[in-house]
Protein backbone atom coordinates (compact mmCIF):
# COMPACT_ATOMS: atom_id res chain seq x y z
CA UNK A 1 0.00 0.00 0.00
CA UNK A 2 2.80 2.32 0.93
CA UNK A 3 4.73 1.76 -2.43
CA UNK A 4 1.17 2.19 -4.36
CA UNK A 5 0.43 5.61 -2.32
CA UNK A 6 4.08 6.65 -3.53
CA UNK A 7 3.69 5.82 -6.97
CA UNK A 8 0.44 8.06 -7.26
CA UNK A 9 1.71 10.99 -6.03
CA UNK A 10 5.12 11.51 -7.28
CA UNK A 11 7.10 9.92 -4.05
CA UNK A 12 11.24 10.20 -4.52
CA UNK A 13 13.44 7.93 -4.29
CA UNK A 14 10.77 4.82 -5.55
CA UNK A 15 13.86 2.27 -6.70
CA UNK A 16 15.75 2.65 -3.28
CA UNK A 17 12.57 2.71 -1.18
CA UNK A 18 11.44 -0.35 -3.00
CA UNK A 19 14.97 -2.50 -2.65
CA UNK A 20 15.07 -1.07 1.01
CA UNK A 21 11.29 -2.63 1.31
CA UNK A 22 12.32 -6.16 -0.52
CA UNK A 23 15.86 -6.37 0.76
CA UNK A 24 15.37 -5.36 4.36
CA UNK A 25 12.54 -3.91 6.11
CA UNK A 26 9.92 -6.79 5.18
CA UNK A 27 12.11 -9.94 5.83
CA UNK A 28 12.95 -8.05 8.83
CA UNK A 29 9.53 -7.03 10.09
CA UNK A 30 7.08 -9.17 8.07
CA UNK A 31 5.72 -11.10 11.20
CA UNK A 32 5.08 -8.02 13.18
CA UNK A 33 1.23 -6.21 12.98
CA UNK A 34 1.88 -2.88 11.55
CA UNK A 35 0.90 -1.46 15.28
CA UNK A 36 3.07 -3.42 17.13
CA UNK A 37 6.20 -2.33 16.45
CA UNK A 38 8.19 -1.14 19.56
CA UNK A 39 11.44 1.02 20.16
CA UNK A 40 13.11 -2.34 21.18
CA UNK A 41 12.38 -4.06 17.53
CA UNK A 42 13.54 -1.31 15.95
CA UNK A 43 16.41 -0.96 18.17
CA UNK A 44 16.76 -5.08 17.68
CA UNK A 45 17.05 -4.28 13.54
CA UNK A 46 19.28 -1.59 13.72
CA UNK A 47 21.42 -4.13 16.10
CA UNK A 48 21.09 -6.29 13.25
CA UNK A 49 21.85 -4.27 10.34
CA UNK A 50 25.26 -3.28 12.09
CA UNK A 51 26.35 -6.53 12.65
CA UNK A 52 25.96 -7.17 8.69
CA UNK A 53 28.78 -4.47 8.89
CA UNK A 54 25.83 -2.11 7.63
CA UNK A 55 27.16 1.76 7.65
CA UNK A 56 25.31 3.93 9.93
CA UNK A 57 23.78 6.16 6.63
CA UNK A 58 22.41 3.19 5.05
CA UNK A 59 20.49 2.36 8.12
CA UNK A 60 19.29 5.91 8.32
CA UNK A 61 18.37 5.84 5.32
CA UNK A 62 16.25 2.71 5.65
CA UNK A 63 15.20 3.66 9.05
CA UNK A 64 13.78 7.01 7.24
CA UNK A 65 11.64 4.67 4.82
CA UNK A 66 10.05 2.98 7.11
CA UNK A 67 9.34 6.14 9.01
CA UNK A 68 8.32 7.25 6.13
CA UNK A 69 6.11 4.46 5.66
CA UNK A 70 4.37 4.51 9.09
CA UNK A 71 3.31 8.35 8.92
CA UNK A 72 1.68 7.71 5.93
CA UNK A 73 -0.76 5.09 7.06
CA UNK A 74 -1.35 7.12 10.18
CA UNK A 75 -2.26 10.26 7.16
CA UNK A 76 -4.71 7.56 5.55
CA UNK A 77 -5.70 6.66 8.72
CA UNK A 78 -5.01 3.08 8.54
CA UNK A 79 -3.34 3.06 11.95
CA UNK A 80 -3.94 6.00 14.68
CA UNK A 81 -0.23 6.88 15.43
CA UNK A 82 3.61 5.42 14.75
CA UNK A 83 3.76 2.60 17.70
CA UNK A 84 7.84 3.53 17.95
CA UNK A 85 10.28 6.32 17.83
CA UNK A 86 13.68 6.32 15.77
CA UNK A 87 16.65 7.52 17.11
CA UNK A 88 19.20 8.00 14.20
CA UNK A 89 22.36 7.05 14.24
CA UNK A 90 24.96 9.35 14.28
CA UNK A 91 26.77 9.60 10.64
CA UNK A 92 30.18 11.03 9.82
CA UNK A 93 29.80 14.39 8.31
CA UNK A 94 30.52 13.71 4.15
CA UNK A 95 32.18 15.99 2.79
CA UNK A 96 30.00 19.27 0.81
CA UNK A 97 30.47 19.20 -3.33
CA UNK A 98 29.87 22.62 -4.37
CA UNK A 99 30.98 24.13 -7.79
CA UNK A 100 33.12 26.52 -8.91
CA UNK A 101 32.55 29.67 -10.81
CA UNK A 102 33.25 28.25 -14.36
CA UNK A 103 31.21 25.00 -13.67
CA UNK A 104 28.21 27.30 -12.84
CA UNK A 105 28.50 28.74 -15.83
CA UNK A 106 28.72 25.84 -17.59
CA UNK A 107 25.92 24.22 -16.14
CA UNK A 108 23.94 27.27 -17.24
CA UNK A 109 24.37 27.29 -20.69
CA UNK A 110 24.00 23.19 -20.88
CA UNK A 111 20.72 23.48 -18.94
CA UNK A 112 20.17 26.59 -22.23
CA UNK A 113 20.53 24.18 -24.45
CA UNK A 114 19.00 21.53 -23.28
CA UNK A 115 15.71 19.90 -25.08
CA UNK A 116 13.56 20.29 -21.87
CA UNK A 117 12.67 24.13 -21.31
CA UNK A 118 12.18 23.49 -18.00
CA UNK A 119 15.94 22.86 -17.50
CA UNK A 120 17.07 26.19 -17.61
CA UNK A 121 14.74 27.63 -15.53
CA UNK A 122 15.48 24.77 -12.39
CA UNK A 123 18.97 25.31 -12.72
CA UNK A 124 19.07 29.16 -12.60
CA UNK A 125 16.82 28.72 -9.24
CA UNK A 126 19.11 26.32 -7.68
CA UNK A 127 21.96 28.50 -8.15
CA UNK A 128 20.15 31.94 -7.47
CA UNK A 129 18.06 30.79 -3.77
CA UNK A 130 19.96 27.17 -2.14
CA UNK A 131 15.95 25.96 -2.69
CA UNK A 132 15.76 22.49 -2.37
CA UNK A 133 14.36 19.97 -5.52
CA UNK A 134 10.57 19.80 -5.01
CA UNK A 135 10.23 23.13 -2.87
CA UNK A 136 11.41 24.78 -6.65
CA UNK A 137 8.92 22.22 -8.82
CA UNK A 138 6.22 23.92 -6.23
CA UNK A 139 6.51 27.10 -7.27
CA UNK A 140 3.61 29.36 -8.39
CA UNK A 141 4.27 32.72 -10.17
CA UNK A 142 1.21 34.04 -7.83
CA UNK A 143 3.72 33.72 -5.20
CA UNK A 144 6.30 35.79 -6.29
CA UNK A 145 6.28 39.29 -5.33
CA UNK A 146 8.83 40.76 -8.22
CA UNK A 147 8.83 44.63 -5.89
CA UNK A 148 10.68 42.96 -2.74
CA UNK A 149 12.10 39.82 -4.50
CA UNK A 150 10.55 37.32 -2.62
CA UNK A 151 8.76 34.28 -3.06
CA UNK A 152 6.16 32.61 -0.45
CA UNK A 153 7.35 28.80 -0.10
CA UNK A 154 3.93 27.70 2.22
CA UNK A 155 5.55 23.67 1.84
CA UNK A 156 8.99 23.62 3.26
CA UNK A 157 11.05 20.98 5.01
CA UNK A 158 11.34 23.24 8.02
CA UNK A 159 7.96 24.89 6.99
CA UNK A 160 6.94 27.99 5.67
CA UNK A 161 8.88 30.85 4.77
CA UNK A 162 9.46 33.97 2.65
CA UNK A 163 12.46 33.17 -0.07
CA UNK A 164 14.41 35.80 -1.27
CA UNK A 165 15.10 35.86 -4.64
CA UNK A 166 18.24 37.35 -6.33
CA UNK A 167 17.56 40.28 -9.00
CA UNK A 168 18.51 37.68 -12.32
CA UNK A 169 16.31 35.12 -11.24
CA UNK A 170 13.75 37.62 -10.80
CA UNK A 171 14.08 38.81 -14.33
CA UNK A 172 14.18 35.44 -15.69
CA UNK A 173 10.94 34.72 -13.89
CA UNK A 174 9.14 38.04 -15.22
CA UNK A 175 10.16 36.87 -18.81
CA UNK A 176 9.07 33.36 -18.72
CA UNK A 177 5.12 34.93 -17.15
CA UNK A 178 5.07 37.36 -19.80
CA UNK A 179 5.55 34.32 -22.49
CA UNK A 180 2.74 32.01 -20.84
CA UNK A 181 -0.38 32.29 -21.81
CA UNK A 182 -2.76 34.55 -19.76
CA UNK A 183 -4.52 31.63 -18.14
CA UNK A 184 -0.91 30.13 -16.79
CA UNK A 185 0.34 33.54 -15.54
CA UNK A 186 -0.58 32.73 -11.98
CA UNK A 187 0.27 28.95 -12.01
CA UNK A 188 2.82 26.38 -11.41
CA UNK A 189 6.09 27.81 -12.91
CA UNK A 190 6.71 24.10 -13.42
CA UNK A 191 3.67 23.13 -14.71
CA UNK A 192 3.27 19.19 -15.62
CA UNK A 193 3.62 18.64 -19.11
CA UNK A 194 0.42 15.60 -18.49
CA UNK A 195 -1.94 17.14 -16.77
CA UNK A 196 -4.45 14.36 -16.94
CA UNK A 197 -1.79 12.17 -15.54
CA UNK A 198 -0.70 14.44 -12.71
CA UNK A 199 -2.90 15.84 -10.02
CA UNK A 200 -0.42 17.62 -8.39
CA UNK A 201 -0.66 20.12 -11.17
CA UNK A 202 3.22 20.53 -11.34
CA UNK A 203 6.38 18.57 -11.92
CA UNK A 204 7.78 16.10 -9.52
CA UNK A 205 11.32 15.71 -10.37
CA UNK A 206 14.05 16.96 -12.86
CA UNK A 207 16.42 14.48 -12.22
CA UNK A 208 16.94 13.04 -15.94
CA UNK A 209 17.05 16.78 -17.91
CA UNK A 210 19.00 17.70 -15.28
CA UNK A 211 21.50 14.81 -15.78
CA UNK A 212 21.46 15.94 -19.30
CA UNK A 213 22.96 19.07 -18.85
CA UNK A 214 25.23 17.95 -16.46
CA UNK A 215 26.96 15.62 -18.91
CA UNK A 216 26.89 18.04 -21.56
CA UNK A 217 28.62 20.50 -19.16
CA UNK A 218 31.31 18.59 -18.89
CA UNK A 219 30.87 17.92 -15.08
CA UNK A 220 30.67 13.97 -13.43
CA UNK A 221 27.03 12.81 -13.02
CA UNK A 222 27.77 10.67 -10.26
CA UNK A 223 28.71 13.42 -7.84
CA UNK A 224 26.67 16.46 -9.01
CA UNK A 225 23.18 16.13 -8.64
CA UNK A 226 20.59 19.14 -8.11
CA UNK A 227 21.51 19.04 -4.24
CA UNK A 228 24.92 19.97 -5.45
CA UNK A 229 23.38 23.62 -6.53
CA UNK A 230 21.64 24.09 -3.06
CA UNK A 231 25.01 23.19 -1.45
CA UNK A 232 26.59 25.31 -4.24
CA UNK A 233 24.69 28.67 -3.54
CA UNK A 234 25.08 28.13 0.65
CA UNK A 235 29.04 27.80 0.18
CA UNK A 236 29.37 30.98 -2.19
CA UNK A 237 26.94 33.02 0.92
CA UNK A 238 29.45 31.77 3.32
CA UNK A 239 32.10 32.72 1.46
CA UNK A 240 31.16 36.23 0.73
CA UNK A 241 30.85 36.44 4.36
CA UNK A 242 26.87 37.18 5.22
CA UNK A 243 25.92 36.18 8.87
CA UNK A 244 25.14 33.17 9.60
CA UNK A 245 21.31 33.86 10.72
CA UNK A 246 20.96 35.52 7.20
CA UNK A 247 21.99 32.06 5.53
CA UNK A 248 20.42 30.78 7.52
CA UNK A 249 16.67 32.43 6.64
CA UNK A 250 17.52 32.53 2.90
CA UNK A 251 18.50 28.51 2.75
CA UNK A 252 15.40 27.24 4.97
CA UNK A 253 17.59 25.15 7.31
CA UNK A 254 16.33 24.21 10.51
CA UNK A 255 19.09 24.89 12.82
CA UNK A 256 21.95 27.26 13.03
CA UNK A 257 24.16 23.77 13.44
CA UNK A 258 23.22 22.74 9.83
CA UNK A 259 24.31 26.27 8.00
CA UNK A 260 27.72 25.59 10.20
CA UNK A 261 28.21 22.87 7.86
CA UNK A 262 28.94 24.99 5.17
CA UNK A 263 31.43 26.87 6.97
CA UNK A 264 34.14 25.00 5.53
CA UNK A 265 37.00 26.20 3.37
CA UNK A 266 39.15 25.07 0.51
CA UNK A 267 42.95 25.22 -0.23
CA UNK A 268 42.61 28.41 -2.26
CA UNK A 269 40.61 29.89 1.07
CA UNK A 270 43.40 28.55 3.21
CA UNK A 271 45.97 29.78 1.22
CA UNK A 272 44.61 33.47 1.45
CA UNK A 273 44.26 33.43 5.01
CA UNK A 274 47.64 32.07 6.09
CA UNK A 275 49.40 34.98 3.94
CA UNK A 276 47.26 37.40 5.89
CA UNK A 277 48.65 36.88 9.29
CA UNK A 278 52.55 36.59 7.65
CA UNK A 279 55.34 38.50 9.08
CA UNK A 280 59.28 38.38 7.56
CA UNK A 281 61.60 38.31 9.44
CA UNK A 282 62.63 41.98 7.44
CA UNK A 283 59.11 42.87 8.78
CA UNK A 284 60.21 42.76 12.50
CA UNK A 285 64.25 43.20 12.41
CA UNK A 286 64.46 45.62 14.65
CA UNK A 287 62.87 44.23 17.12
CA UNK A 288 65.08 40.84 16.84
CA UNK A 289 67.68 40.49 19.07
CA UNK A 290 71.38 39.54 17.29
CA UNK A 291 71.87 35.97 18.29
CA UNK A 292 73.49 35.94 21.73
CA UNK A 293 72.67 39.45 22.35
CA UNK A 294 71.78 39.93 26.60
CA UNK A 295 68.15 41.20 26.64
CA UNK A 296 67.61 43.56 29.97
CA UNK A 297 64.22 42.90 31.45
CA UNK A 298 63.25 45.76 33.92
CA UNK A 299 61.08 44.70 36.95
CA UNK A 300 57.86 46.62 37.12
Amino acid sequence: KYVEDQEATGGKNLNRKRQQIADRLKPFFKSQRADSLTDFTVKQFIRQRLDEKASPSSVNRELATLSHMYRTAVRRKLIKEQPFHIEKLQEPQGRIIALSDKECAALLAAAIADSDPDCYLFVLFGLNTAMRHREILRTRFDQIDFGRLRLFVPLAKAGAREQPITPQLAAALQRERDMRDEKDRDGFIFATPRPGQNKAGHRHRMDKPFNRAVKAAGLDPEKITPHVMRHTAITNLVRSGAPLPVIQRISGHKTLAMVLRYTHVHGSDIDEAIGAIGISVQDGATAIPAAGAQTKVESA
